[in-house]
């Protein structure tokens, strides 16, 4: 089990809990220099990965999968590739993806294609109007369809609590279980929101492992400190 480090437990402080028998740190919702509109290197997220104690970070960049493929084996966890990508009426996640989804699809047509290649559908910050959220409308419409394996019920980068907690109500009234995530844009954000869950070896097993998780975090959004970098080019795919 890995051990956050001093630094790591000084942003977030949860870290320093405990985790019971069997229970690891995941984190569902993270981005990579991949994304677009984070810098975050591979060597950066290796680092981060080791100080924060994660044991599973679901790489989920803004409509690439290239990044999560590329780090699949190079990280020191286990990463879940997925991709956050934008429908026609806001963003969902897919999560254990084999291909990317295209951006842009109608959002039944985005979740068909996640399933279709035996992954997962993730609906991040479901309530924060200021991160492309998917409408409600679509997100009950998705759920009523079964086509909804779990709710963000914790954003880190959500500012306002109650949305969050929108997040976990409608989790409970569609029956589907909640996430969490860092939704991690800057190395040091590793590690403000996962869930403490049970072990998992398939897609399937996450579904239910989650639906017996606790989700851990707190709002932690801060910029990272200016420095000069190069920044490898990336292709967004």
């Amino acid at each position: 089990m890995p051990e956050p480090s001093a630094a790591a437990v000084a942003r977030h402080p949860h870290l320093g809990n405990l985790l019971a028998p069997g229970r690891i740190r995941v984190d569902l919702h993270s981005h990579t220099m991949w994304s677009g509109d984070s810098s975050t290197t591979p060597e950066e997220l290796e680092h981060a990965v080791v100080a924060s104690g994660l044991d599973v970070l679901c790489i989920t960049d803004h409509n690439a999968i290239k990044g999560a493929v590329e780090l699949q084996h190079a990280l020191p966890c286990r990463v879940v590739v997925g991709e956050e990508v934008r429908t026609s009426r806001g963003e969902l996640i897919g999560l254990f993806l084999q291909e990317r989804i295209p951006f842009g699809l109608p959002p039944e047509e985005a979740a068909h294609q996640i399933r279709d290649q035996g992954g997962l559908v993730y609906v991040p910050h479901p309530f924060d109007p200021l991160r492309h959220n998917l409408a409600e409308d679509s997100l009950r419409a998705l759920a009523a369809e079964g086509l909804v394996d779990a709710i963000e019920g914790f954003n880190a980068k959500t500012s306002l609590a109650h949305l969050n907690h929108a997040g976990l109500t409608v989790a409970r009234e569609v029956g589907v279980p909640a996430g969490a995530g860092s939704d991690a844009h800057v190395p040091d954000a590793l590690g403000a929101a996962y869930v403490e869950m049970d072990d998992f070896t398939t897609a399937q097993h996450f579904v239910t492992a989650l639906a017996t998780a606790t989700l851990v975090g707190h709002h932690w959004d801060q910029a990272r400190p200016w420095q000069a970098r190069i920044i490898p080019s990336t292709s967004a795919s």
